[in-house]
């Protein structure tokens, strides 16, 4: 399964194999599509939570194509390893406090996948979002992973309401947080779509590809 990446080879703690990982001519790599579903099944990701990322990517990438034809200057092969490798850690912190967008981020840079490593560390809250200016790699992944519930597209409204009742419930300061993200998220999502022919409402179809 690993010889198609030759190049450099990288332990991975608490597991017996190892992976190889081709290396691009840029020290800052950005994982292929394959090497990512291979981090996955190294990090034992659940077949649900890989179903998510899938789905995801399918639609971060179709608004990243969208995007570019509108003029927009983005990297269509960091924000889809970007959307394959967000979740990576959240299985690892099942159970935990521990916040699964940082361990992401933190596998990541231990792999040299710097390209991506804000990404993954973002997904969940922007740091700094910026509702002016042109739309970021990271942006489209963080609105991607809130547009999925599960494997199924829905609606940011859809998608709040999920999270409040499944982590939020009772909690009125961790409701009110979460709620709060959306605001931005929604700005987000004005931001990304203000220069695009679709509406957000689309992609559930484009998905599809209907």
């Amino acid at each position: 399964m690993f010889n198609e990446y030759p190049c450099l080879l990288t332990q991975i703690p608490g597991k017996l194999g190892y992976l190889h990982i081709h290396l691009q001519e840029d020290p800052q790599l950005i994982p292929s599509i394959s090497a990512c579903f291979e981090f996955m099944e190294i990090y034992e990701m659940p077949a649900h939570i890989r179903d998510h990322s899938i789905m995801v990517e399918r639609i971060a990438a179709i608004l990243t194509a969208a995007l570019q034809e509108a003029g927009a200057t983005l990297s269509l092969e960091k924000v889809r390893a970007g959307a394959l490798m967000h979740d990576i850690a959240k299985s690892l912190c099942f159970g935990s406090r521990e916040d699964h967008s940082a361990k992401g981020r933190e596998i990541c840079i231990r792999h040299g996948l710097d390209e991506i490593a804000e990404i993954v560390g973002e997904h969940i809250r922007l740091r700094n979002p910026l509702l002016e200016g042109p739309v970021t790699e990271k942006e489209i992944v963080y609105y991607a992973d809130k547009r999925v519930n599960h494997d199924a597209v829905v609606s940011l409204e859809e998608r709040l309401e999920y999270l409040i009742e499944r982590y939020g419930k009772g909690l009125e300061a961790l409701s009110r947080a979460i709620a709060d993200n959306f605001r931005i998220c929604k700005g987000v999502e004005k931001k990304i779509f203000s220069t695009l022919r679709f509406e957000p409402e689309d992609l559930s179809e484009m998905v599809r590809g209907e």
